[in-house]
């Protein structure tokens, strides 16, 4: 069974603060504020054990910057 209230990050910066977040909603795309943007992370179908159980591993495919 999972823990789908959090996920494991896998790929984007080196320097992201946290590799477990938390999820509003299991299943959606999560998009991450960092460094004056956005980190953009789709969910895949694999599961890695941690600490806190097995949980679902979103895959970053993308960054987007804000405007200014």
């Amino acid at each position: 069974m999972t823990n789908a209230t959090k996920a494991v990050l896998d790929g984007g910066p080196a320097d992201l603060p946290e590799r477990i977040v938390s999820l509003t909603t299991p299943g959606a795309d999560l998009k991450i504020p960092f460094r004056g943007g956005y980190e953009h992370f789709k969910p895949t179908t694999r599961q890695q054990d941690t600490a806190d159980g097995p949980l679902p591993v979103y895959e970053w495919w993308e960054r987007t910057e804000l405007p200014g």
